[in-house]
């Protein structure tokens, strides 16, 4: 049994896995108070053998990770850093610490689940879009604020712009709210569509489309193109590198 950390801007999320299956999950927001509800949400869990996280955030909260870890499991944590290759991933950037280990997990969880080659799109906090060839070769992406941050972006840089209501997405807005909710989506949206488009032209064939990351499922509907949801891809990412990995000595 496994436990894996997925340490992302907004939240963090985290599953107990035994081989395929997840037998415990959940999710907490860093504006909570997150050493508390897990120690609630693992207190009547079994001790996994191996603890593995992947972080996009800064040092601190990653020990408060090890923190809470330590009390419940009396584990340590195995940090996954972004390497050069790994489980037939092939990292495109020269320096391959740069690119966010969420991206390469996500990478890693669609070429076992044998959906590559495909567009990977991380709708979050930030935009995040790789392409993946059928042999597990990273072409690179691009990165993005995404919808919500689009907003407050705009929203925090301008006196006028703004409501006292949420708007809602719409073709043609007919007021500001819609139209800052609309622009802001379908500008993701456009992104999205125009990255996929460019990966099909330079890799000569139509590309599959995987979405994840909290807005994923908003987000869906507007596409024009064919796209499926590829929920937890990080967790899952996590759990094929485990298996590829032989475990570092822990308490």
């Amino acid at each position: 049994m496994k436990l894996l950390l997925d340490l992302g801007n907004t939240r963090l999320k985290w599953a107990m896995a035994e081989a395929e299956s997840w037998t415990a999950r959940g999710a907490v927001a860093w504006d909570e108070d997150v050493s508390a509800a897990l120690a609630q949400a693992w207190r009547e869990l079994g001790r996994p053998q191996r603890v593995l996280g992947a972080s996009v955030v800064d040092a601190s909260r990653e020990t408060q990770l090890e923190h809470a870890v330590a009390e419940s499991f009396e584990r340590s944590v195995e940090w996954v850093r972004t390497p050069a290759e790994a489980c037939g991933v092939r990292n495109a950037y020269a320096e391959p610490q740069r690119l966010g280990v969420d991206r390469f997990l996500a990478m890693v969880a669609a070429r076992a689940a044998g959906q590559a080659p495909c567009v990977l799109a991380g709708i979050g906090t930030a935009l995040t879009l790789d392409a993946l060839t059928a042999d597990g070769l990273h072409l690179g992406g691009l990165i993005a604020p995404g919808p919500l941050l689009m907003q407050q972006s705009l929203l925090g840089a301008t006196v006028r712009v703004r409501s006292e209501h949420h708007g809602v997405i719409r073709d043609i807005a007919d007021n500001t709210a819609d139209a800052v909710t609309s622009g802001c989506w379908q500008a993701v949206t456009a992104l999205i569509e125009r990255f996929a488009a460019n990966v099909t032209k330079h890799a000569g064939g139509a590309q599959r489309l995987l979405l994840d990351g909290g807005d994923a499922a908003a987000l869906l509907p507007l596409l024009d193109i064919p796209v499926e949801l590829a929920a937890d891809s990080v967790l899952r990412g996590l759990n094929v590198w485990a298996g590829s990995q032989p475990p570092r000595r822990s308490p």
